[in-house]
């Protein structure tokens, strides 16, 4: 199970949240946060425990600090007492509201990392969410190279020498974007999307049999880079075996499963004399034509069972 430590988000998110620590004595900034949902304790502080979620972060918003300020000072301690011995990773106050001193105290007793933003809470989750989403996506690493062509993503996988790199390395010289080579680092941001990106040690290198490492951006600009892009189409490179029948209309679209996600494949055959780059122009091409509704294979097959409906209808009509 994937989990930050609180000090990691605290320094990745400190400026952006406006946070500062109401007292660092003795809190245990190594507590895990394990789930990105933000939660609010609400029941909890009236005494009802049984369906706390460990794991997130909790935020006492205005209701929350309101309803404790109106507990005395025996129920107030009680209730946070109970609140902060649960399972969780830390507590931040928002709006820049003043904690009230049982808060203070008990948090420190527990080692409880306590936390204060001037933000209001609905601006707090607002940019808090994106980035808890980003570090619990699932995510895989892939042997391949990811582009983009004409604004698709395209994966470019296949066996070791295939070709990959060199196509991808033509589609930039003809003005497309290198995202990632050799190894792309693919996350699931919701249901079906999936963000590929390089890794940061990789920075747009690209490794070219025969030449070695290059730098893209050094050789090509800035222009010829992307940090991430969306996964759109799968291309899989594969060497020509004249035994195997190849699609050759389009009818059929064949998908490949990323992280849950159904991805359109293509499989490009190789051999001598292909243009495997104006190839992935088209595919690119195609796939938009699709998104806008226009499936051409399809269109195509209509058009002709619409010719061929009179000879059909004559020969239904045939008894000799």
């Amino acid at each position: 199970m994937k989990t930050i430590t609180v000090e990691e988000f605290y320094r990745a998110k400190k400026k952006i949240l406006e946070l500062e620590w109401v007292s660092d004595e003795g809190c245990d900034m190594s507590r895990p946060i394990t789930n990105a949902t933000i939660s609010n304790p609400g029941l909890v502080l009236a005494g009802f425990h049984e369906r706390f979620a460990s794991g997130r972060l909790q935020v006492l918003g205005e209701t929350e600090i309101q309803y404790i300020e109106s507990l005395d000072h025996d129920r107030r301690t009680a209730a946070l007492d109970a609140f902060l011995s649960r399972p969780m990773p830390a507590v931040i106050v928002t709006k820049g509201q003043t904690p009230p001193a049982e808060l203070v105290s008990l948090a420190a007793r527990h080692a409880m990392p306590l936390f204060l933003s001037q933000l209001k809470t609905g601006e707090f989750y607002r940019r808090l969410q994106p980035y808890l989403e980003e570090q619990f996506a699932p995510a895989t690493n892939m042997h391949g190279s990811l582009a983009d062509v004409y604004g698709v993503g395209l994966l470019f996988i296949g066996r070791s020498g295939i070709g990959k790199s060199e196509c991808v390395l033509d589609l930039v010289e003809r003005g497309h974007r290198l995202v990632a080579d050799d190894v792309v680092m693919v996350t699931r941001r919701g249901n079906d999307i999936l963000i590929g990106r390089g890794h940061e040690l990789q920075r747009h290198h690209m490794e070219i049999r025969g030449i070695g490492i290059i730098d893209i951006k050094a050789l090509f600009g800035i222009r010829a880079i992307r940090q991430q892009k969306r996964i759109e189409v799968v291309v899989q490179l594969v060497d020509w075996d004249e035994k195997i029948a190849y699609d050759r209309t389009g009818m059929d679209i064949e998908e490949i499963p990323i992280l849950g996600v159904d991805i359109p494949k293509v499989i490009i055959p190789l051999n001598t004399g292909k243009n495997i780059t104006v190839i992935s122009e088209v595919i690119a091409m195609n796939h938009l034509l699709k998104y806008s509704g226009v499936h051409s294979a399809r269109r195509f097959n209509e058009s002709l069972v619409e010719a061929m409906q009179p000879v059909r209808q004559y020969l239904e009509g045939d008894y000799e």
